[in-house]
């Protein structure tokens, strides 16, 4: 797809005419554009190509904005990037991509420091200069170089859904090779954390010289680091690294046990083996040289004593221990979800109808969906209000009559202003049957401020679910400061439930959804969906429901409909 080649572009001419201070609505529109075509779950080539006047039925894609994908879908380029980027310094684009540098403090760090790439920025903040600029001081500097280190760690690393599915594709590719028998990933991602260094492939069969051959054919290497009779090592031109191990049949799960980890979770394991007199490793369990156990996952952990252990749970936290004393988490699953409750449509700024987004929430065999566009405070999200919001009501409304043993939502997500109070009045949130709030704006207020601000929204009687907690959006933006367990005791007074995203953000965190439930608190898994693709993307969320050791009875999106507005309506 070329979705993300022209969404660049867009993103770095919004970026320049920022940067030099012209008119905001112009660089709006191509920052727009970028997170639009950024989220188009179909091709904008195919779209040309069927109706180039198709393009203007994008949202936010005027006709200089359809002109200028058709040139770079023609050229390979845009000839206003090109001019744009000559003279230009796009070592100041990069500086964009550092937490809590916007357009003006680039601009002062350029003028005055002269610094246009991250090395300048890093040399300048460790020898203590930025702290020396006006309006900047002590404080923002150590930010910065946090910032800057996390940007240097984040950039070899890749979300959970991206990997995910580079993973599954690489795993359909491996099971064309005639010879292999099994094939599955591991590591890290197994585990489902949140952001992935690398895949780890395990696969066995009958010809270990074609599993490999087979390996390093894969279209879309850009690198071959290593190849041997039983690993190889390759680099995707996704830019992510994909490591095979080609194993024994007898000794399958005994290596997907060991690889997936984690490295504390494998060490406490040999531990219990060694107290058994018995050894542990990628092979197998052995009692001297006989081997007990290693064709399977469970074979191993059964010769240790224990239940089979999901592999979110294996980090160490006390899944050893619980499983002993028969207390591991009864974990949520895909089957167990009803419907979700956190989408967004073309009326803000999803890309699909309500009718699309329906029709694929009933082909995922749910019960209901809410249909939560945004409220109009943060303006670049198109929220509804007036007639526009009436209408929506009305649409869904006339929808709903037409379906059967399905019920849409009605719902929005409503921005948490500044001072907690909400950004529709109780007069419209009494017309919606689901309230998830947000905040959207004032991310750097003092902790107790933020959490005091989150709590009195928390309390309005017509709150059903807080998104997003934390505000944090991986590889982008760092939760902002709360007191997480005052949030979740408040959430559990007020009958409020704390949402799991399962879009870029997983928002809560498995820790934060650990230490929530210790609380009381009651939880929702949501897509956060803005196109019909993303709906599929609960699965994501739901990794984080288990690593935080959730249970069905936790998540209030896994009872049927009644029983769950039950829940909510029970202030």
């Amino acid at each position: 797809m070329e979705n993300k080649k022209i969404a660049q572009i867009f993103q770095e001419i919004g970026d320049i005419l920022e940067l030099m201070g012209e008119n905001r609505f112009r660089y709006l529109s191509y920052h727009r554009a970028a997170q639009t075509l950024n989220s188009l779950s179909i091709d904008v080539r195919q779209i040309y190509e069927q109706n180039p006047k198709k393009l203007l039925e994008i949202n936010g894609i005027g006709q200089g904005l359809a002109d200028r994908i058709i040139e770079i879908l023609k050229t390979g380029k845009c000839q206003e990037h090109q001019q744009l980027l000559t003279g230009f310094h796009k070592g100041l684009l990069e500086l964009l991509t550092i937490r809590g540098l916007g357009p003006q403090k680039v601009k002062k760090l350029y003028f005055e420091l002269e610094i246009d790439d991250l090395k300048k920025l890093k040399k300048a903040a460790l020898e203590g200069k930025i702290a020396k600029l006006a309006g900047m001081g002590e404080k923002s500097q150590a930010e910065i170089i946090k910032a800057i280190n996390e940007h240097e760690k984040n950039s070899k690393r890749v979300l959970l859904h991206v990997a995910t599915f580079l993973a599954e594709d690489f795993i359909k590719y491996m099971k064309q090779c005639p010879s292999v028998k099994k094939v599955e990933y591991a590591g890290s991602l197994r585990r489902g954390n949140e952001t992935i260094g690398d895949i780890d492939i395990l696969a066995t069969g009958t010809d270990k010289t074609e599993i490999i051959n087979h390996f390093i054919r894969q279209p879309d290497i850009e690198t071959i680091f290593s190849q041997g009779e039983t690993k190889a090592s390759i680099l995707l031109t996704a830019g992510i690294q994909v490591d095979l191990r080609v194993v024994e049949e007898k000794s399958f799960g005994a290596a997907l046990y060991y690889f997936t980890g984690s490295k504390a979770h494998n060490i406490h394991a040999r531990k219990i083996a060694i107290s058994k007199g018995l050894k542990l490793n990628e092979y197998g369990i052995y009692q001297g040289t006989k081997a007990l156990a290693g064709k399977t996952e469970l074979e191993m952990f059964t010769t240790l004593g224990l239940p089979y252990i999901p592999p979110e749970l294996r980090e160490d936290q006390g899944e050893i221990e619980a499983g002993y004393s028969h207390n591991l988490p009864d974990s949520i699953e895909l089957k167990d979800i009803k419907g979700d409750l956190h989408v967004h449509t073309e009326a803000s700024d999803g890309q699909n109808t309500l009718e699309e987004m329906v029709f694929s929430a009933q082909k995922l065999g749910y019960e209901y969906l809410a249909i939560t566009d945004h409220s109009p405070h943060t303006g670049i999200t198109h929220g509804l209000s007036g007639d526009r919001f009436l209408n929506h009501l009305q649409k869904i409304d006339q929808l709903n009559k037409k379906l059967k043993n399905f019920r849409i939502l009605k719902g929005a997500e409503v921005d948490i202003l500044e001072d907690g109070s909400l950004d529709y009045p109780n007069e419209v949130l009494a017309l919606l049957d689901i309230v998830g709030i947000s905040v959207h704006s004032k991310f750097n207020l003092p902790a107790h401020q933020q959490t005091t601000r989150i709590i009195k929204a928390i309390s309005n009687p017509y709150v059903s679910f807080l998104c997003h907690p934390t505000g944090q959006i991986i590889n982008q933006r760092n939760p902002y400061d709360i007191d997480i367990v005052e949030i979740a005791r408040a959430a559990k007074k007020y009958h409020v439930a704390l949402e799991i995203n399962s879009n870029t953000r997983l928002d809560l965190s498995a820790n934060n959804v650990r230490l929530a439930k210790l609380q009381g608190a009651k939880f929702v898994i949501v897509t956060d969906a803005h196109r019909l693709d993303q709906l599929t993307w609960i699965q994501f969320g739901i990794k984080i429901a288990k690593k935080g050791w959730l249970e069905k009875n936790d998540i209030l999106n896994s009872l049927p409909l009644n029983k769950m507005l039950t829940y909510f309506r029970t202030k």
